[in-house]
């Protein structure tokens, strides 16, 4: 018999797995590694030989693939009548986080090449930038102790963007697209007609929120120019009408379009903080069958919240087994926020056309 579509399987060592207690499969465009987990009884005390720390695994969900990566842990508990074995694991960029860089010094290097450097001599081969233009670094240094992960986004933010890792393995580094059209619509009316939300969860804080934030920096004299100094960039945000501004002293920041950069990033994540829905919907799947995958933008639509636009889909979490059934939790965040100055290759409008509604940017070179 063909395997269901909402059939969650795990594909070890050429053998399919798809018989679980319980499952969780995890993805977050801000968390560096996506994560999986599954439970399941051994009523005949066999322990799959062919399951061990470090094989290669490709979370499915049907047809599918949702994840490929790694086994991590593997906890086998054994008690009076039970006989019960938990796998867990991530995917590709589970070695990046787990991981030092190589050690390098490059000089008027490119993204492409300073990724290449990172990621190819711990294994990771398919790459793709997803951007209009990069910037060329005049230097980088990669020290003794630093992560592969955390200069891999150091590399990618100095050009506006941020790393992650595709279903099949591709590492992208890139941004969102906010031109593509909502994958679906959730809804929550008061009079329970046509509603397709189990509940919905809208968060909103102040903590974390800057009216104002300013970047300073600076460029080290080379042999073809003299140092610059005095670099500042300011990005304002509209929505915020009380005074709270925030100065960050960034020796990175080479050029005003750095400093611009690194000021609108820094603005971004202050309201991503700022507001959260947290979405609880049945199935794996859209109601078009298309999986939930970050990166997507939803129409919701919430009478008690009075909220009716569309938000991007930020994370999502796959759950499912004996007597919870199949649920999926989805992250949303305000549409247009997130990583600004990222420029796909496939955009064909112009570039201010990302920019999202309430920011106001100022830009200034001393």
């Amino acid at each position: 018999m063909p395997t269901p579509d909402n059939t969650v399987s795990l594909l070890i060592g050429g053998r399919v797995h798809s018989k679980w207690t319980r499952y969780e499969i995890d993805s977050d465009l801000l968390i560096p590694a996506d994560a999986w987990r599954v439970d399941l009884g051994l009523p005949e005390g066999k322990f799959p030989p062919i399951v061990t720390e470090g094989a290669a695994v490709q979370v499915r969900i049907g047809a599918e693939t949702v994840l490929n990566g790694f086994v991590d842990d593997i906890d086998e508990s054994v008690e009076k009548g039970s006989h019960s074995l938990s796998i867990n694991g991530r995917d590709g960029a589970a070695i990046l986080t787990d991981c030092s860089a190589p050690i390098f010094t490059a000089k008027q290097a490119t993204l492409a090449e300073v990724v290449a450097n990172v990621v190819k001599p711990l294994g990771i081969s398919k790459i793709r930038i997803d951007a209009d233009k990069a910037r060329t670094a005049d230097k980088i240094s990669v020290e003794p102790g630093d992560t592969a992960w955390d200069t891999l986004v150091h590399a990618a933010e100095a050009n506006g963007l941020w790393p992650w890792f595709e279903p099949d393995g591709t590492l992208v580094i890139g941004g969102p697209d906010y031109s593509k059209p909502p994958v679906a619509s959730l809804i929550m009316k008061i009079d329970g007609r046509g509603n397709n939300l189990i509940s919905l969860r809208r968060t909103r804080s102040m903590a974390e929120r800057h009216s104002e934030i300013t970047v300073l920096g600076q460029a080290h004299g080379t042999a073809l120019e003299g140092g610059k100094h005095a670099l500042k960039s300011t990005v304002k945000d509209a929505g915020i009408t009380v005074y709270r501004p925030r100065i960050v002293v960034d020796h990175d920041a080479e050029n005003a379009e750095a400093a611009r950069a690194k000021a609108r990033k820094l603005l971004s994540d202050s309201r991503l903080k700022g507001f959260t829905l947290m979405a609880k919907v049945s199935g794996h799947r859209t109601s078009d069958g298309v999986l939930w995958q970050p990166g997507q933008r939803i129409h919701v639509v919430s009478e008690p919240h009075e909220i009716d636009g569309v938000f991007f889909l930020m994370a999502r979490k796959f759950q499912g087994g004996r007597g919870i059934g199949q649920v999926t939790m989805l992250t949303l965040k305000e549409d247009g926020v997130w990583v600004l100055d990222a420029h796909p290759h496939k955009r064909k409008h112009r570039r201010g056309k990302n920019s999202s509604a309430g920011l106001e940017t100022v830009d200034v070179t001393q």
